[in-house]
């Protein structure tokens, strides 16, 4: 255990670890499952959930709100989506954004299709629900995106207020869907619709000091930002999406090179894991 963890206290500990969550849920389960057969043995029951949640099979067939209660359970619904449809991306088939929400339902009955969508345009840099998309172009936008919902939410309207402010209060302005050219490569700096990056990556550094959500590296953040006088809003997003650090910092999925490689163990399935829905637990904290 770290000199850090030594220092929090039990709350602050209980907290950063999202057991409370986790307590909540595994009692709801059990005291569901005990009314479908009375005689479930609740150690057995409870070291059967635990060790699910250790080994990251835990959040196959839950609701939406259960996978993303916290940064754990989203790391193992991303791996989770990796392996059962990796080889989508080993037979070269493209899908479009509804057919992927079609697989993300196989595992999350009630997954939402504007997630989907968000991803879909960190990909396309458009609204082309339609667009085909790869596999592995989709997974690691959809990581960015599922893995760093709220800071992404929060860095757009700071890009939004940002542009509102260079051209003027009276323009109404939104968060810009970039189209581009199919073929050609996306570009940190693309026209009118881009900011100054030094002044959104100060902006966003800010936010990284004081947000109670996951956020990616700060040393990430101005690297990409650094790279170009000006940048628009999906511009970094892509550039977000293929950086390996930002695969490295959430830890889950190889490196893109070994994306669809057959190197590790079948996920298992949990007894203590029942695809029925319970009440949501708290919010990811970084």
């Amino acid at each position: 255990m770290s000199g850090a963890q030594y220092s929090m206290s039990g709350e602050e500990y209980l907290a950063r670890h999202h057991i409370i969550t986790y307590l909540e849920d595994a009692v709801s389960q059990l005291l569901e499952h005990k009314e479908e057969n009375p005689r479930v043995n609740p150690a057995k029951f409870l070291s059967d959930y635990f060790t699910s949640v250790h080994r990251g099979n835990h959040t196959l067939f839950r609701e939406y709100e259960y996978i993303k209660a916290t940064p754990h359970n989203r790391t193992a619904f991303i791996r989770i989506f990796w392996k059962c449809f990796r080889q989508v991306g080993k037979s070269g088939d493209l899908l479009n954004a509804k057919e992927y929400q079609s697989l993300l339902c196989l595992l999350c009955p009630d997954f939402p299709l504007e997630l989907v969508q968000k991803t879909a345009r960190i990909v396309l840099m458009d609204d082309a629900m339609d667009c085909l998309m790869s596999f592995t172009d989709f997974l690691f936008a959809f990581q960015l995106q599922f893995y760093y919902d709220e800071f992404l939410y929060t860095a757009s309207e700071i890009y939004t207020n940002i542009m509102s402010a260079t051209r003027g209060s009276r323009d109404a302005v939104v968060v810009p869907s970039v189209s581009r050219t199919k073929g050609k490569p996306p570009q940190l700096s693309d026209g009118p619709d881009s900011v100054e990056s030094t002044q959104f990556f100060e902006a966003v550094k800010m936010l990284c000091e004081t947000f109670q959500f996951s956020h990616p590296p700060v040393d990430i953040l101005r690297g990409i930002l650094m790279s170009a006088p000006r940048v628009s809003f999906y511009g970094f997003l892509m550039a977000l999406a293929k950086h390996e650090g930002i695969n490295s910092a959430v830890g889950i999925l190889p490196p893109k090179a070994q994306i669809l490689d057959d190197t590790d163990p079948d996920i298992q399935i949990s007894s203590a894991r029942t695809p029925r829905p319970v009440s949501a637990a708290s919010k990811p904290a970084n």
